[in-house]
């Protein structure tokens, strides 16, 4: 999707995680364009309205991350910020260095960078779980952790996966994080890690970037402790907007959400 003015001075990109796709920005994109801002959003190959390969080996880091990144360049995006959760995140902030001249802002939801870092008891459960099931109940997974979605709701993230021959990338996303099992990272897990620490260390050191970050409480995936100790890797990202009452799914709660982030950022005309 590509809401708002063409030439608006601002443009959020919205990146949506596993397993959802960018219907999970719906409450959120009004309140960016009724602001006057430019919004795209888009899904990652394997979810949503994007191609569904069918061979689990295309769903690399790499992969994905590329394909970001060209898309950025293909519709030449500038002062872009970057609205990420879940691996919006995890694949986006590790693109900030190379397209520094591009991203000028951070608005974050429940995401890291993986450093190699042990799991969560929250992400270990997930990953045995998708496991288990090959045909994995996307709406209702999603639903589970957000008591606020309707069963209407809960459909529509059904919706891009007909049956299991469509959730390749649901299965694959969880094996690509950068978290050890066993004390040890897979080959597959191992992949981009050296890209991430880069990411971490350029977000660290030299990010001048403005940064936003609102923390869903209740999560048990990716925790409010994770997610407090990204907030002190990014360099000048401010106290955050906690939302005690949600958890993995921050955009569920979304126009507040939207609006704080855009008062934060001096960005915000429209309030209503």
């Amino acid at each position: 999707m590509d809401e708002g003015a063409a030439d608006a001075a601002v443009t959020f990109l919205c990146i949506h995680g596993t397993p959802s796709w960018s219907y999970l920005y719906r409450k959120m994109i009004p309140v960016f364009v009724a602001n006057g801002h430019r919004v795209v959003a888009f899904d990652l190959f394997g979810f949503g309205r994007s191609d569904k390969p069918v061979d689990d080996a295309v769903y690399r880091y790499h992969f994905h991350r590329s394909s970001i990144q060209a898309f950025v360049e293909q519709l030449n995006l500038h002062n872009v910020c970057l609205v990420a959760q879940d691996w919006g995140g995890i694949l986006g902030l590790s693109l900030i260095k190379e397209m520094a001249m591009r991203f000028t802002r951070l608005f974050l939801m429940n995401t890291s960078m993986p450093y190699g870092e042990e799991p969560t008891s929250g992400f270990a459960t997930w990953r045995v779980a998708n496991r288990s099931q090959p045909d994995n109940p996307v709406g209702q997974w999603i639903q589970s952790r957000t008591p606020v979605l309707t069963d209407a709701e809960t459909v529509a993230y059904d919706a891009p996966f007909p049956d299991v021959h469509y959730k390749d990338g649901v299965r694959r996303f969880p094996e690509l994080i950068m978290r050890p099992e066993n004390g040890e990272l897979t080959p597959s897990a191992r992949e981009g890690l050296e890209t991430s620490l880069a990411a971490r260390e350029y977000l660290s050191t030299q990010w001048s970037g403005e940064s936003f970050m609102a923390i869903g409480m209740q999560d048990v995936v990716i925790t409010p402790v994770r997610m407090e100790l990204l907030r002190q890797v990014i360099r000048g990202c401010e106290n955050p907007m906690l939302v005690q009452e949600a958890g993995h799914y921050v955009q569920e709660w979304g126009a507040p959400v939207a609006i704080e982030g855009l008062r934060r950022f001096g960005l915000l005309q429209n309030a209503a």
